[in-house]
């Protein structure tokens, strides 16, 4: 990510089989932080009666640590240019362990959010850093595999580690789903521990390069356009899916079995979009603000229990696992030599759209109603096509 490397990796005649262990410790640490910071989205009704909020004040437990996590990403790489970078990584995910440690034995809510405040500060500095590591653990040949796997961890979480934590929320309590996560985070650290060979600092980016990258990029601006509209209407309304549910009808045994389908339908979607960017990638975002849109439209006209509910979260799940590895590609096309400072900027945009759009769907739950997201959230995904469609005009891919 914002961790720039020299031309030739450090893992040349280190062994491969070693290597891939550290690749796969920093990918379990990428995934228990992004189900971290996306947890609360299946446990937000029960959170808010245990601590006596609302679902929308319940909300900022997904709006805080995306906006932390957007300033913290390139501040956190910046600001730990010159240290170890497997000790950076270490230090931020036993930070997070011990914040949700903190969460499940949290008797009001402001503990929670100071807790979620850490938790997007770890978030941030560790997927910058984590993105361009794979450079410094494994031979060149396999540099490009191995940084597809650590992303493969925020694209899992994305889609899976919700329902799962869901599901252990419902069986044995919301605390019990906190703990759980940071007992990950810390078998993780142990792992990077165990596995992870030192890896001395490379230059880092500077602060000057994040505007200079956006000021003179075209393809970069749409990018992160793209990711504002499409990821803060995907989380305005999927912030609030439970409650959204509740109201259709569905029961509570059924929203985990339900959001545990959108997670298995979020992993066939990564790898059909995996399979198509290379050369389809300006359909495929085209397809996913389609998908998103149809998706959220039909279950806002919807109320007819699990099933109908079941098969639009399968849509939707197929539209928003294809979304991290096709908005991470065009980032990394339309800057393929400031790969690094574009992908800092992408992180920021994808934490703080996380943040906005749980934040503003709070604001439409607790005033209007908690079918209104769902329509907020379409309109700006479908936004996304027109996006496209100008952008068609400025900036030049190699898809078709």
């Amino acid at each position: 990510m914002t961790t720039v490397e020299t031309g030739t990796t450090e893992a040349t005649g280190r062994s491969p089989v070693r290597g891939w262990l550290a690749v796969m410790a920093v990918t379990l640490g990428i995934f228990s932080l992004m189900t971290s910071e996306l947890l609360p989205v299946g446990l937000l009704t029960p959170v808010g009666q245990a601590l006596d909020i609302s679902e929308g004040t319940a909300g900022l437990m997904v709006t805080v640590p995306g906006l932390v996590a957007a300033v913290s990403a390139p501040l956190v790489t910046v600001a730990t240019g010159h240290i170890d970078r497997r000790v950076v990584l270490v230090v931020l995910i036993g930070l997070m362990g011990a914040a949700n440690l903190a969460s499940a034995f949290a008797t009001s809510f402001t503990v929670v959010l100071v807790a979620r405040f850490l938790i997007g500060l770890s978030v941030g500095g560790f997927w910058s850093i984590a993105g361009g590591i794979a450079l410094r653990l494994v031979p060149a040949r396999h540099v490009a595999r191995a940084t597809a796997v650590i992303f493969g961890g925020v694209e899992t979480a994305s889609v899976l580690g919700v329902p799962s934590g869901t599901l252990i929320g419902d069986l044995s309590g919301w605390r019990t789903a906190f703990a759980a996560v940071g007992i990950l985070g810390l078998v993780s650290l142990a792992c990077m521990l165990f596995f992870m060979p030192r890896v001395p600092a490379g230059r880092t980016v500077t602060f000057s390069a994040l505007p200079q990258v956006f000021r003179g990029n075209a393809g970069v601006r749409v990018g992160i356009a793209l990711t504002f509209l499409v990821i803060t209407g995907h989380f305005l309304a999927y912030t609030f899916v439970r409650p959204i549910l509740q109201g259709d009808g569905v029961t509570d045994s059924s929203i985990s079995v339900l959001l545990l389908t959108f997670g298995v339908a979020g992993i066939c979607g990564n790898f059909i979009a995996g399979a198509l960017v290379t050369y389809h990638l300006r359909r495929c975002v085209m397809g996913i603000s389609a998908v998103l849109t149809a998706a959220m439209a039909v279950l806002a006209l919807t109320d007819a229990g699990a099933f109908p509910a079941g098969a639009i979260l399968v849509l939707w799940g197929l539209g928003y696992g294809a979304v991290p590895v096709t908005f991470q590609t065009w980032i990394l096309d339309s800057a393929p030599d400031a790969t690094e400072a574009a992908t800092s900027l992408y992180v920021s945009a994808f934490n703080l759209s996380i943040a906005l759009g749980a934040f503003l769907g709070g604001f439409a739950v607790d005033g209007i109603g908690t079918t209104s997201v769902l329509w907020a959230g379409a309109a700006l995904t479908v936004l996304a096509l027109f996006v496209v469609g100008g952008a068609r005009r400025t900036v030049e891919h190699p898809a078709p």
